[in-house]
């Protein structure tokens, strides 16, 4: 069957759904877990976070040389060996004996899931030229993506309770032998016209950059935050970032390109990713522990109380693939945004008794918000470079997603680890913040919109 025909581009579009599905799910299967390898591994709550972000801060941090990798050894190459390295971190993760062993496995996890977003999106965009079509693709794209992402606590509760927490990293195992083996039959070669060059050092200062960032966060509640320990790391993190502008600028042929941020609406949706994803990060992490912990909710009985949100992201996903296609970005991050703030500030409120309808409601908002975030923030990086970059600009997107994502959990564990008033006081504190990065993303998101206007004006002139 050939990509070049409608069908084919469906096959194909299909499979890279079925990717992301997986490593989407991933994230919230391991959330609603949490309390149970806290039993059972007698694990802190800085190890909790560890346990999330040890995967989502090595996606993080090597999702833009995956992006690179792709463009000059093949999409589809790169797609299958990110399957098989993922596949394989699963399988220890179930067997993990240790809280150590864990994360370790976790941080495996992650160096394949970052060959999986930003190739599958890449091959997305070589699959769907168009830019109308490739809109819609993208918006199918992110509503699999978000439904897999808000539908993972009710697979998770359900496999936790009857099976254990380890068999939620099995469950890919099969799966990912089924994706490697029909992206080998369908999905056609596909790579850079001109790959770029390794950049070791920008690589590098990437990692010194997000690492020490966030294991500062982290840490900082259980080593104090004017420890020599927590400075070091965030000024080791500072430095990097400094050194990360001044070298990649002066390299002919970057890891990360500065010049791409020269963009007003390219570099604001990046932006908008980082905040945007913080909170429907921290929302995942504080929900597991709210529901399980303060209302004494099950695992499974936590994971049906989020079908609302999964709900929401299902159906506002493709909706904002197709404001995305006739009005640019900018409308979609300020619906997003509100919806966000909305939805988080609702659960400032709540405690042990707080309604079930209330709890609802609210999920109902944030999933419509995070349903309707992730496709401007894609078609803006996807847009704003060329098509054989189309790697490096997926990874880009996905970079600010999974670093946002990071800092959420790193950030609300840390506030919850850090009070000694208890869970429901600290949870407060929490949602506040998260409502904050909910105002941020409407904020940047009314910033792109009104340039977006502008540059649209301009060019009909």
């Amino acid at each position: 069957m050939s990509a070049e025909t409608p069908r084919g581009r469906t096959v194909v579009l299909l499979i890279c759904c079925l990717s992301v599905s997986v490593a989407a799910l991933d994230v919230t299967v391991a959330s609603v877990a949490l309390p149970s390898i806290q039993r059972e591994l007698n694990a802190p709550v800085s190890g909790l976070q560890w346990t999330i972000d040890a995967y989502g801060l090595v996606i993080a941090c090597l999702l833009v040389f995956s992006g690179s990798l792709a463009d000059r050894f093949g999409r589809r190459r790169v797609f299958q060996a990110g399957l098989a390295i993922f596949s394989a971190g699963s399988l220890l993760c179930g067997l993990a004996p240790s809280l150590t062993a864990l994360v370790v496995f976790r941080a495996c996890q992650g160096v394949g899931g970052s060959m999986l977003n930003p190739v599958a999106m890449a091959i997305v965009a070589t699959t769907f030229p168009e830019p109308a079509a490739r809109a819609r693709a993208v918006g199918v794209w992110g509503a699999v993506g978000g439904l897999s992402m808000a539908s993972g606590p009710v697979l998770g509760g359900l496999l936790v309770d009857s099976l254990g927490w380890r068999s939620i990293f099995w469950l890919n195992v099969p799966i990912g032998a089924v994706v490697i083996f029909l992206t080998g039959k369908f999905v056609p070669e596909s790579k850079a016209v001109r790959g770029k060059p390794f950049d070791p050092l920008g690589q590098l200062l990437v990692c010194t950059f997000l690492g020490p960032a966030t294991a500062a966060v982290i840490e900082g509640p259980r080593y104090g935050w004017d420890s020599p320990l927590i400075v070091g790391l965030f000024a080791l993190a500072a430095a990097s970032a400094v050194a990360l502008v001044v070298v990649e600028r002066r390299r002919a042929e970057p890891l990360v390109d500065v010049k791409f941020f020269r963009s007003p609406v390219f570099s604001g949706a990046i932006v908008v990713g980082v905040v945007a994803l913080m909170a429907v990060g921290g929302f995942l992490f504080l929900n597991t522990l709210y529901l399980q912990d303060v209302r004494g909710c099950t695992p499974l009985q936590a994971g049906l109380l989020t079908i609302p949100m999964a709900a929401a992201v299902a159906v506002c996903s493709p909706v904002a693939g197709r404001i995305v296609a006739v009005r640019g970005p900018g409308p979609a991050l300020v619906l997003a945004g509100l919806l966000l703030t909305v939805g988080t500030a609702l659960l400032t409120a709540t405690g042990p008794e707080t309604s079930v309808g209330y709890l609802v409601a609210a999920y109902v908002v944030v999933g419509a918000g995070a349903g309707l975030v992730n496709t401007p923030i894609t078609h803006a990086a996807l847009s704003g470079l060329p098509r054989d970059q189309a790697g490096v600009a997926g990874a880009i997107a996905s970079t600010s997603r999974a670093t946002g994502g990071a800092i959420g959990v790193a950030v609300c564990g840390s506030i919850v680890a850090g009070s000694a008033a208890g869970f429901r006081p600290a949870s407060h504190a929490a949602w506040t913040v998260l409502a904050c990065c909910g105002g941020a993303t409407v904020l940047f998101g009314l910033v792109s919109s009104g340039r977006t206007r502008r540059r649209l004006v301009d060019e009909a002139r």
